[in-house]
């Protein structure tokens, strides 16, 4: 039943005739989502960064949004872990790649915020944490021209130099020089040492724990008590899996924190939350100048991991994170903190920061047994072997690996473990013979003395 007023605007006076010739009503207006198609998500006021070179959320950001979102993941995790103090001496490990070109840009951008506060300030009592550059040459381990090292060297000289003041000092460090300093056969040994390894994973990880000792080793030589790392949250996804496939479960918790206090000097890992992606798309953005001398693609289980991840990043964008979160609901151990500091050069929220996070001081980090290779934490039901105390001492550092170390890297024919010890550089042996004592400092009350043996 039709009211018959020409006003109504339910069309209830019309028959249906004439509603099926009445043309349909025109749809909501769209400009809340065109405004969401075409401006920044954060801003709403310029465009979003080029379409198809993000997914997510950070694909609707601006350019300077974008920026501003990667540097707040970064320095969330330098605050909230209290990675950098004023009176640290902090050295950024620099390949030259996205990664380590955006951490490098990035504590750059918080020394030189710390040093205009440092000037603006009237008692200039905040001192200003100093950084160096740390470049590994690994041209003993690759085949690569010498030429191509060369200049590679000379265009991170020039990336260094270009940072503004203060001055960051570059240390470009072979890696052959892990050996002795008075030792003129570095490069023969490191290069007998990696031939001894037949598998190509274990080689690419024993590699990548010299690479280590190599940074730890110029960090303690001059003077640093921080070590940058460039690792991302791409990298350490790769890490999860291809950890769990090796049988390095037990230890793989240690490797994905935000900080790792097992070594000499303290490694941080500030990209842990940025992915590949975006620090690929930063450095192309910021014009940021990368270079990698020695890239080579990973083989073995590593190269299938990652290509792995990859395919997977392509289905599903957020692959890497939920791998990551996943992770992170591991229990980490007690190095994975900053030691604490009585320092009266650092803030006083720093070190309130510290007490919140429960950080232990240097004395009473975790006691655990570590593989002498791999500095991986062993589990004490997996460690060292009663009957390898009294053995030779190539058996006595084949029982301080890991499982992983074992079966990857060390020989498999026992003859050839003399030869191969040594080969290794004389902070793997020295860790292993810490190894042995910390076993026996352990068990020492369920040892037999030389008397009791011979009653």
């Amino acid at each position: 039943m039709s009211c018959n007023s020409s006003g109504c605007q339910s069309n209830c006076h019309k028959s249906d005739d004439q509603l099926s010739d009445s043309p349909p009503p025109p749809p909501p207006p769209l400009a809340a989502a065109n405004n969401s198609n075409n401006l920044c998500l954060k801003c709403k006021t310029n465009s979003p960064i080029t379409p198809g070179s993000l997914s997510g959320d950070e694909a609707r950001f601006c350019a300077d949004c974008f920026r501003s979102n990667i540097y707040g993941k970064f320095r969330l995790a330098v605050t909230s872990h209290a990675m950098i103090s004023p009176s640290d001496n902090v050295l950024v490990a620099f390949s030259g790649g996205p990664s380590s070109r955006v951490a490098l840009q990035f504590v750059h951008g918080l020394q030189d915020r710390a040093q205009k506060n440092f000037e603006a300030s009237k008692d200039k009592s905040l001192a200003v944490f100093g950084v160096g550059v740390a470049f590994i040459d690994e041209s003993a381990a690759y085949p690569v021209s010498s030429d191509k090292v060369d200049g590679a060297i000379q265009d991170i000289r020039s990336v260094v130099s270009n940072l503004a003041p203060p001055t960051k000092q570059l240390h470009v460090f072979p890696i052959e020089n892990i050996y002795a300093t008075d030792s003129s056969d570095g490069k023969d040994r490191l290069t007998k040492l990696l031939d001894a390894v037949n598998d190509a994973t274990g080689k690419e990880d024993l590699l990548l724990h010299l690479r280590m000792l190599a940074l730890q080793k110029v960090a303690s030589q001059n003077g640093y008590n921080r070590l940058v790392l460039g690792s991302c949250a791409s990298r350490i996804a790769c890490h999860v899996l291809a950890a769990t496939v090796k049988g390095q479960g037990y230890s793989l918790s240690a490797d994905i924190q935000y900080v790792d206090a097992r070594w000499e000097i303290p490694v941080v890992l500030p990209l842990h939350d940025c992915t590949s992606q975006e620090l690929n798309l930063l450095c192309h953005l910021d014009g940021l100048k990368t270079l990698q001398p020695f890239d080579s693609p990973p083989s073995g289980i590593n190269g299938l991991i990652s290509s792995f991840v990859n395919i997977l990043q392509e289905e599903n964008p957020s692959r890497e994170c939920t791998i990551l979160r996943t992770a992170g609901k591991l229990t980490p151990f007690e190095f994975n903190r900053i030691p604490e500091t009585d320092d009266c050069n650092v803030p006083l929220a720093i070190r309130r920061r510290q007490k919140r996070y429960n950080l232990k001081t240097k004395e009473s980090i975790s006691s655990e047994l570590f593989c002498p290779i791999c500095n991986g934490p062993l589990k004490n039901c997996n460690s060292l072997k009663l009957s390898s105390l009294n053995s030779c001492q190539s058996s006595r550092f084949n029982a301080a690996c890991c499982s992983s170390c074992q079966f990857q890297i060390l020989p498999k024919d026992p003859s050839s473990m003399e030869n191969f010890c040594s080969l290794l550089p004389q902070q793997v042996v020295d860790r292993a013979k810490l190894g042995n004592c910390r076993l026996r400092e352990q068990i020492q009350d369920c040892l037999l003395s030389d008397s009791e043996d011979e009653n």
